[in-house]
């Protein structure tokens, strides 16, 4: 009975995200041969939508209709492991999802790393000179307010960092962590560098505030972070059988080589287009440039 609970409570959720926020492209694209349907679901994380969308474009065009779940990443896990979503691009292993991992890895399949080098940790600007490590941050809690600004609550950075709290790590009991999401942890971010004030967020690069401040990420030594990770494609246990030709794109694209472009998505987003505008400009101007990294048997109109 819980199980099927949890499973309605899932497929709920899902369907109001469906309803009230995001069809990336929809229907396929006129012209190309239907493939028939297929759903990425995706979290609030900065790359992980522009990366999310920008495959729902190249999809679309080879003719599938898709649709794009912006979720939680409780429901993104789960919506992928009881088969209500087809994949997910978000998955930071070994370290910030191993719960999630845990929780449904004998549910889903990890198809590999799309993006290697990651990561994440207590990111504070630049220009605090004297502030490089997660102790010394410790050290100087008043400057901060003793407020960490976090993102939204179901992260697994937010878990280690709360860990960290509570454990007394590098001292820093004393700090409180403030929930929110990508969104507010940004604006506040923005807000603290105009004004030239100390401030220290939740962080992870790859991330578009990278981009556009100058932030360093604190040096942390006993590894509450982690070490760097990878970004991993997750699928649905079924989808091998159910649509091959999916998961072979979702196997074999190469998404490195289309990073810069992943980069100007999030560009044009940070500048105030919508994901699925940004996307579909992006596939617009490099429509060759895709074909030729697609897999087999794949071509966008």
């Amino acid at each position: 009975m819980k199980s099927m609970l949890k499973r309605l409570s899932i497929a709920l959720v899902l369907a109001l995200a469906v309803s009230g926020m995001v069809f990336a492209g929809g229907a396929a694209e006129e012209g190309a041969a239907h493939r028939g349907s297929t759903s990425v679901a995706y979290v609030e994380w900065d790359r992980e939508p522009a990366h999310s969308h920008f495959a729902a474009e190249i999809l679309r065009r080879a003719g599938y209709t898709v649709e794009v779940n912006s979720v939680s990443n409780a429901v993104m896990w789960a919506g992928v492991a009881t088969g209500e979503v087809d994949f997910h691009l978000s998955a930071w292993l070994p370290a910030t999802h191993t719960n999630e991992w845990n929780e449904y890895g004998d549910r889903v399949e990890d198809l590999g790393a799309h993006f290697e080098g990651a990561a994440l940790g207590l990111v504070v600007p630049t220009y605090l000179e004297d502030i490089n490590s997660i102790a010394d941050l410790a050290e100087n809690a008043d400057m901060f307010d003793n407020t960490i600004v976090g993102i939204d609550p179901g992260a697994g950075m937010m878990q280690a960092t709360e860990n960290a709290i509570a454990d007394d790590t590098y001292g820093l009991a004393g700090f409180e962590l403030l929930e929110g999401s990508d969104a507010t942890m940004m604006a506040a971010l923005q807000d603290a560098i105009r004004n030239e004030e100390p401030i220290v967020v939740t962080g992870w690069d790859p991330h578009i505030k990278f981009a556009r401040f100058d932030l360093k990420i604190l040096d942390d030594p006993e590894e509450v972070f982690g070490a760097a990770e990878t970004i991993n494609t997750i699928v649905r246990g079924d989808l091998a059988q159910d649509d091959p030709t999916l998961y072979e794109f979702l196997s074999t694209m190469d998404w490195m080589e289309l990073d810069d472009l992943i980069n100007e998505i999030m560009v044009l987003v940070d500048e105030g287009d919508r994901h699925e505008t940004a996307a579909a400009q992006v596939v617009d101007a490099n429509l060759d440039r895709i074909n030729n990294v697609l897999t087999a048997g794949l071509s966008m109109q």
